[in-house]
């Protein structure tokens, strides 16, 4: 099971110093994180696993969150600060209306007025949150990593060197968003909605230290948000290799294909998998999709699952736990990666880590965790659902082929892609920071 949330008050008082740049020191690390939910996206996932990988090098770190709040792991070393908004997209009434005794102050209006405006509000009224309460505590951080929320508040002297990760440009989902809208109303709904995608390119031009998870994503913000590439920092992500291991006793599901993917995201290519799996059971009747993520009740996919009476041979699985999680991916045959983008896709990292063979596309970083196609997985262009179709009807025929792709793909995974090196990058990256911010104090003006 997912660890309660790690809550705790402001940490104590004390100036950063030129200390924290030595290789052997500890750090004291805000990361910021105006969105963490663990189970949907990547973002809460990164959160909860750096973390626990930074106290593990011996650094405290004190993650700075907006609702959902993240899932953190229990460990000495990692705290949970509550920077609360309005939490206007929550379940069960998303897109509420505050009553007014909610409202604290005129940021919490802004959030509300941006959200009946169309658009998305929470990057830009985190940053301001977050500066106010990073403001009223300099000097206790030695280091501030924003993790993606790229607003405007998080511009200026925020009482320590700040250090972003961008995972990708959302300029790319909008593109994508706009192109899959079916009419003029949608797409002015889709400007609206990433509106908050000329403050992020903005701010992405002044920051000092970029850190990505692929080569992919490093060219994607060069040239989408105009970031020099001598600011950009590549520091791959990973496995939780050991929770992500084979395990013989789980026995393998026979026609089982497994994915992750939110239903109706076009970004995640789920209806060309749907398309491919109706392709697949004319000549293997017993496959069947399992989705880790939101069943959408309209939408393409939905209408594709009707329109190729595939009802009982898809299944959408929500909010398992870790140890269910992973012992779905064990027992599949396949597990599918069918996004037309990733900026690096973990749920192929975490597929191969299990030994479970993988079918996945080209789209963005995918190649580079996936590996060579015929050697760690099976690979097809995005969007192609008949070459999605081709490559998981070869491997639900050739269980050798399987076993000779899961192997090679856990290999892949412990050689270069697991959350302890992640942190030992990350690291030297703070310390980079740490030592500029420095240098940059120390240099008189004038």
């Amino acid at each position: 099971m997912p660890a309660a949330p790690v809550r705790a008050s402001a940490s104590r008082g004390g100036k950063a110093t030129a200390a924290a740049a030595d290789p052997g020191s500890r750090l004291r690390i805000a990361l910021l994180s105006y969105k963490g939910n663990p189970f949907c996206g990547g973002q809460g996932v990164y959160v909860r696993h750096l973390s626990r990988e930074l106290a593990r090098l011996g650094h405290h770190v004190e993650v700075i969150g907006a609702q959902p709040y993240p899932v953190l792991d229990e460990i000495d070393g990692v705290t949970l600060t509550e920077l609360p908004s309005l939490d206007l997209y929550r379940q069960p009434d998303p897109f509420r209306t505050p009553k007014a005794d909610e409202y604290r102050d005129w940021v919490d209006a802004l959030e509300v007025a941006t959200m009946w405006t169309g658009g998305f509000p929470e990057p830009l009224t985190f940053s301001l949150r977050a500066r106010r309460h990073l403001t009223a505590r300099a000097g206790q951080f030695d280091v501030v990593h924003d993790n993606q929320t790229l607003g405007y508040g998080l511009l200026g002297d925020l009482g320590a060197p700040l250090v972003t990760t961008i995972h990708h440009p959302i300029t790319v989902d909008r593109r994508l968003d706009l192109d899959a809208a079916p009419d003029r109303r949608k797409r002015y709904s889709v400007r609206r909605w990433y509106g908050f995608t000329r403050m992020q390119k903005r701010v992405a031009r002044r920051l000092p230290s970029v850190v990505t998870v692929s080569g992919s994503s490093k060219r994607e913000i060069a040239e989408d948000l105009s970031v020099p590439a001598r600011r950009i920092h590549v520091v791959h992500i990973g496995a939780d290799t050991d929770l992500f291991s084979p395990d013989p006793a789980v026995p393998e599901v026979p026609g089982r294909i497994v994915t992750t993917s939110s239903a109706d995201v076009p970004l995640k290519g789920l209806v060309h998998l749907v398309e491919a799996l109706a392709k697949v059971r004319t000549e293997h009747p017993a496959a069947h999709l399992v989705v880790v993520g939101r069943r959408a009740e309209d939408g393409p996919v939905a209408r594709a699952i009707a329109r190729y009476g595939l009802g009982d041979a898809v299944e959408f699985v929500k909010g398992i736990s870790d140890a269910e999680l992973v012992d779905l991916v064990r027992g599949a045959q396949i597990a599918c990666v069918p996004s037309l983008y990733e900026g690096f896709s973990l749920p192929a990292a975490e597929a191969m880590a299990t030994g479970t063979p993988l079918v996945a596309t080209t789209g963005g970083a995918i190649p580079e965790v996936a590996g060579p196609d015929g050697e760690t997985c099976l690979a097809v262009p995005p969007g192609d659902s008949g070459a999605l179709a081709a490559a998981l009807g070869r491997l639900l025929d050739a269980p050798e082929l399987r076993d000779r792709l899961g192997a090679a793909g856990r290999e892949r995974v412990l050689a270069r892609f697991t959350w302890a090196r992640a942190a030992e990058g990350t690291v030297r990256l703070y310390r980079e920071a740490i030592e500029r911010d420095g240098r940059r104090r120390r240099t008189p003006v004038g």
